[in-house]
């Protein structure tokens, strides 16, 4: 069926402007998901499925029996969901064999009067549409609001599964890695139906993120929640699946994820580290509290175009990068991320990843995740990492004397913060003045100033390469 949200067909009888009267076929909720106006003999190759399928019945002025019954058999063949019939210009009345036509192939006939056009039925079922649509975004708001505030009370994974459960209309479960039941809400189904979710549930543990199936009529899914040390699942038996059923256990996936996965840290341990630190701690001295990770990535981001900086953005940003120390503020997002795992990509922003780092030097990745994150927003890619020496030529120099070395040839730009950052952007883009101005949100004719400035503060000629490899060296160093 097209993507779109169907319009009963009672709504269209019950519209008081269109005066539509149902002459044949069985009564019942038809869904309209397209309106179509043909005059050809055989719809099946112009319709998709679906369709309110609307003729005056020019391609048969005075058509037998057997005409309009083939016509009716195409049009059920097409998938069209009902016929609608205009009694003008060409036919005074529907056709007596049309409607024994339809009562006999199950399809809804449904009379347009005289003074309504095909295009006020069109306009009509757009107007619905809409309305409907309308009506389901405000509903999926509404849950989402409702889940988020539950996900903030004292018992919030119990909260959060009888709301799901109560807006679905339906039962919802959360499995350990055992497969036992942890928390349920809802009406209790048959021991079949909980039987089947289970085995669907057990399925997830063999890769799948999700699986799906039916029992008893009603619509069966489990989703996997948490990571591979304990792997969770939660699992919804509702009377129907659709796009906005799905949207809300989308929501209630987010939260329920955050609130049993394995946290960072107690919250005791996080007021112990913040206390610590306020008192003057070092980070080393705390990091062990929060996490116990040897090493830390710190991740940068800047936010691609507009979103919701609340408690869902920062829910689904902790669930991707997998960690509860995230600081979203406006555009602009950095988190801690322990240990040395992938980043991964996040919808909507743009990263930038240091280099793992023990909790001393902290200040070290951020600056790195810092230049990684220019980068990636130069070079249009949604997170780039930033990657350390492994060797080479700088390594044959010992280190101390490469940072006096690098401290020296960079003096004549000491105070001059942005000259330095400016030519080690443009540096490391290989000279772009475009993905410099880019990088640093400055017009391109300042880049092409400050270069200017730094190349004569150091008296160096940027043209050569090798005066440009020995800056590039002296930059890392210094």
């Amino acid at each position: 069926m097209p993507p779109t949200v169907p319009v009963p067909l009672a709504v269209l009888l019950d519209h008081p402007g269109l005066g539509l009267r149902q002459v044949a076929g069985p009564r019942g909720e038809a869904p309209v998901y397209l309106v179509h106006t043909s005059e050809m003999e055989d719809p099946v190759p112009y319709l998709l499925g679906g369709e309110l399928l609307l003729s005056a019945g020019v391609h048969g002025p005075e058509a037998t029996d057997a005409y309009w019954d083939r016509y009716v058999a195409r049009t059920v063949e097409a998938g069209a969901t009902a016929l609608g019939f205009g009694v003008a210009p060409v036919h005074q009345e529907v056709p007596r064999a049309l409607i024994e036509a339809c009562d006999r192939h199950g399809l809804p006939l449904v009379e347009v009067p005289r003074e309504t056009t095909f295009t006020a039925v069109a306009s009509a079922v757009w107007d619905a549409m809409a309305e409907s649509r309308h009506q389901e975004l405000r509903r999926i708001t509404e849950v989402q609001q409702s889940l988020a505030a539950a996900a903030a009370r004292p018992h919030p994974v119990p909260a959060v599964l009888r709301l799901l459960a109560r807006h679905l209309g339906g039962w919802a479960v959360l499995y350990g890695p055992d497969g036992a039941e942890l928390a349920a809400a809802g009406p209790r189904p048959s021991p079949e139906v909980r039987g089947a979710l289970g085995s669907l549930a057990a399925r997830l543990r063999a890769g799948p993120a999700s699986a799906a199936g039916t029992a008893d009529g009603a619509s069966l899914s489990a989703y996997g929640l948490g990571g591979p040390e304990r792997p969770l699942a939660l699992a919804v038996c509702a009377p129907r699946r659709d796009a906005t059923e799905s949207a809300v256990v989308g929501v209630a996936m987010v939260l329920l994820a955050l609130l049993t996965g394995r946290r960072t840290a107690d919250a005791g341990a996080e007021r112990t580290a913040l206390v610590r630190l306020m008192l003057g701690a070092e980070p080393a001295d705390v990091a062990g509290l929060l996490n116990g990770a040897d090493v830390w990535t710190v991740v940068r981001g800047r936010r691609r175009g507009r979103g919701d900086d609340g408690l869902l953005a920062a829910a689904a940003l902790a669930a991707g990068l997998g960690t509860q120390l995230v600081d979203l503020a406006g555009d602009e997002l950095c988190a801690l991320v322990p240990g040395d795992a992938e980043v991964r990509a996040q919808p909507g922003w743009t990263l930038g990843a240091g280099a793992p780092v023990p909790a001393d030097g902290l200040a070290h990745g951020g600056a790195d995740a810092a230049r990684a994150l220019r980068r990636a927003v130069a070079e249009r890619l949604p997170v780039v990492r930033h990657a350390p020496s492994r060797g080479g030529v700088a390594s044959l120099v010992d280190p101390a004397e490469a940072e006096t070395l690098g401290r020296a040839r960079l003096a004549p730009l000491d105070g001059a913060p942005a000259l330095r950052e400016t030519l080690r952007m443009w540096l490391s883009l290989h000279g772009s003045w475009d993905r410099t101005a880019v990088a640093l949100d400055i017009h391109r004719n300042t880049v092409r100033q400050r270069i200017a400035r730094a190349a004569a503060l150091l008296d160096a000629d940027l043209g050569d390469a090798d005066v440009r490899m020995e800056l590039w060296f002296a930059l890392k160093w210094g």
